[in-house]
């Protein structure tokens, strides 16, 4: 027994290495928090884009020797950080931005310190009513009644696949009845749509794809008829997947039609508003009149809803959010009880998030989210989301004087838009238009294909995106053009 004492002896005083002393913890916090200042400082000027490196293949791998931090950050700086797509830069106007709001960072610091679970509430009850606070505040903001919850995700994705395991176990779609079993959606939705469905075990599901109008937003009137033919098929109409804001054009589908026809045909309704949730907040009007928040009609009597906090909260990535009406179809579907878990069990009336979600190791996302909230109050929030939708709206005034045709009118912060020159192939010569975009770097878009048209997209949401971005965007774009014009 006393060669085993000495062994653990021996082990724990290597093994405390992994516990700095108070001098050393302070000094790499000082390192990375002027790294980090550093690095918020420089991008103003910095690129919004590198393309063309990439480290070493096995360049991170881990070995026996412990390196200096401030070797380790340069090694960030130079491998990481520094090259592909800065979604930290206001110039990143491609594809639907991600945040980074400094308080994110902290928020996850103190998470990663304290290293709270928020799984179950036994274990830790006030990181659980955080969160739970966090959702039932968003289910507010989207119209459900008390009661509804849901959970933070990682994202939209993941959020997207919880909403659907719960709504084909509570349309009670077992094996036997996929494949007579009917889900519709767009040719817009998001692609985490798709591999939701299959990886939530309905890839033998009919999928229905319903027409849409000229702004890209669902054909309510063609779902109903597809419903009523599939009803007479002998077919199960279980699922319609509506947007609150599409990723290529940002459109809202008419939620309020869809909601009428999944009332009465007992289907599960379910809005994937994970770039455009967060524009409930915003107070900004169209030429007819309405507000956005109008746009949005409907989405309170949808059954569960996919938000993401890391966009239109302006949060780092890795926080998403399913809203769940009936939060019973949510628990029944992902609650499990383990007999090592038996003292877990609580009498208070506050749900397990692990219950609620595929996850039991839980990260503590919600101090990331409840930080910045708090610190700033709402009305940044709602002031950068109006900036962001004006900032569009203007750009797409813009580039149109600049002989750019534009796509539907920007219901969001998203329009698409592309140049026809008079004799080259015009999607050849958008693709070009990107890459020349890319290769300038100060700003960053990206394109997509609708209907075999090539289309350049502006998306406006990381909230550094202001006004000079655009205009840099637009003075790059019409120098590319008048140069084409006059060399041909």
């Amino acid at each position: 027994m006393e060669e085993i004492r000495n062994e653990l002896l021996r082990l724990q005083a290597v093994a405390q290495k992994l516990e700095p002393n108070e001098g050393k913890r302070l000094e790499w916090t000082r390192e990375v928090g002027k790294f980090a200042s550093e690095f918020i400082a420089a991008l103003d000027q910095g690129r919004a884009f590198v393309g063309e490196r990439s480290p070493p293949v096995n360049h991170f791998f881990p070995d026996e020797t412990p390196h200096d931090l401030k070797d380790l950050l340069a090694d960030l700086h130079d491998n990481v950080i520094s090259v592909g797509l800065n979604p930290a830069s206001g110039g990143h106007l491609g594809y639907i931005p991600g945040g980074g709001i400094f308080p994110t960072a902290l928020g996850d610091f103190l998470a990663a310190v304290t290293n709270q679970y928020a799984g179950i509430f036994f274990a830790g009850p006030g990181a659980v009513r955080m969160e739970h606070d966090l959702v039932r505040w968003m289910c507010r903001l989207v119209g459900y009644p008390n009661g509804s919850l849901g959970n933070l995700s990682s994202g939209g994705s993941i959020a997207n696949l919880i909403a659907f395991v719960a709504a084909r176990d509570a349309m009670r779609i077992t094996s036997d009845r996929v494949r007579q079993s009917v889900i519709y959606l767009t040719q817009q939705i998001h692609h985490c749509v798709h591999k939701a469905i299959r990886i939530g075990g309905m890839s033998e599901a009919i999928v229905r794809y319903v027409e849409m109008d000229p702004q890209f937003r669902m054909d309510s009137q063609h779902l109903r008829t597809l419903v009523d033919e599939d009803i007479r098929a002998g077919n199960l109409p279980f699922l319609v997947v509506a947007s609150a804001g599409t990723t290529d054009t940002g459109a809202i589908d008419p939620l309020n039609e869809i909601a009428d026809v999944a009332e009465q045909h007992k289907l599960w309704f379910h809005v994937d508003a994970a770039y455009g949730g967060f524009f409930l907040l915003a107070n900004v009007k169209y030429s007819d009149g309405s507000t956005v928040q109008e746009r949005f009609k409907g989405i309170e009597r949808s059954d569960s809803v996919a938000i993401d906090p890391h966009k239109g909260l302006f949060l780092s990535y890795g926080v998403g959010a399913v809203l769940m009406k009936d939060v019973r179809a949510l628990h029944d579907s992902h609650h499990y009880r383990a007999n090592y878990m038996q003292d877990t069990i609580s009498a208070v009336d506050e749900l397990n998030p692990a219950d609620l979600s595929p996850e039991l190791t839980k990260h503590f996302r919600g101090l990331r989210m409840w930080l910045p909230l708090q610190l700033f109050g709402l009305a940044p929030f709602v002031a950068a989301l109006e900036e962001k939708i004006l900032l569009c709206r203007y750009f797409y005034a813009e580039v149109q004087k600049l002989g750019f045709e534009v796509g539907p009118y920007p219901e969001l912060s998203v329009c698409t838009y592309r140049f026809v020159p008079e004799i080259e192939d015009a999607n050849e010569f958008n693709r070009r238009l990107v890459e020349a975009v890319h290769r300038d770097g100060r700003v960053f878009v990206s394109s997509t294909t609708i209907d075999g048209v090539v289309w350049l997209r502006l998306a406006v949401l990381c909230f550094r995106t202001h006004l000079s971005h655009i205009d840099y965007l637009l003075s790059f774009l019409a120098a590319v053009t008048t140069n084409h014009r006059h060399s041909r």
